[in-house]
Formats: C-alpha cells, sequence, structure tokens
C-alpha cells in the first residue's frame, strides 16, 4: 500500500509539472486573446484549447507513459482525453461566464476555474483515460 501511494503521488506530481507548463500556455493565450478583445469566456475557451493540446502531448508521454497504447486503443485514448478536457473546457467557461456576469475580475474567475478543472481532469485522466 506504502510503494502505490508513493507511485501515486510521483504521478500526480508529473501531472502538476505537466499542468503547470500547460497552464502557461493557456493563461498566456487567454490575457493575450482577452487584451486583443475577445469576450472574458471566449478568451478561456482560447486557451484552454491551446492548453489542451500541451497537456496531450506531456500527459502521454511524461506522465502517463506507461499507460500509452498503441494502434486503435491510442485513438481510443486520445478520445477519452479529448472528453476529459471538453469537461473541463465546460467547467473553465461556465466559472469564467458566470465570473464575469457577477462582475469578478476575468483573471480571478480564471484561476477559480483552474483549480477546479485541475482537480475533475486529473480525476478523470488518473482513473479513466491512462488506467
Amino acid at each position: 500500500m506504502r510503494v502505490a501511494m508513493l507511485l501515486w503521488r510521483v504521478t500526480w506530481l508529473r501531472y502538476v509539472g505537466a499542468s503547470a507548463i500547460s497552464l502557461g500556455v493557456d493563461l498566456a493565450i487567454f490575457l493575450a486573446s482577452h487584451a486583443s478583445g475577445l469576450s472574458a469566456a471566449s478568451a478561456a475557451a482560447v486557451g484552454y484549447s491551446a492548453g489542451i493540446v500541451a497537456h496531450w502531448l506531456l500527459s502521454s508521454h511524461l506522465v502517463f507513459g506507461a499507460g500509452r497504447r498503441n494502434g486503435a486503443e491510442r485513438v481510443r485514448q486520445q478520445g477519452l482525453f479529448v472528453l476529459s478536457a471538453i469537461v473541463g473546457l465546460l467547467l473553465t467557461v461556465a466559472i469564467v461566464g458566470l465570473g464575469s456576469v457577477i462582475g469578478m475580475p476575468a483573471i480571478l474567475a480564471k484561476l477559480v476555474a483552474v483549480g477546479v478543472s485541475f482537480q475533475a481532469t486529473y480525476l478523470l485522466r488518473s482513473r479513466i483515460v491512462f488506467a
């Protein structure tokens, strides 16, 4: 049981690292898009989508590499990853959109959304996508 917990933590830490890099991509594009005139919710969607691509590359190779598949199973895994990303995207857009409606600064709403979507997608990816 101790070994399983240690391995989980190591995977979780790699996931945190991949998420931090992907978040950098996401936030940079979010801020640039919002500054160029996109609504906060639209900019959140664009940034999150770019972050998804970065996260797939990092997650499938560095975080959950042992769970990599080939052929049809790889396509299935990619599909499940995209579905988990859509869950995160919907959460992000909903939280940023709601934050905008209630007058919350866009960056604050985005940061709240980051925390919620991080936990949701980690659970989906660790237990379903790369299991």
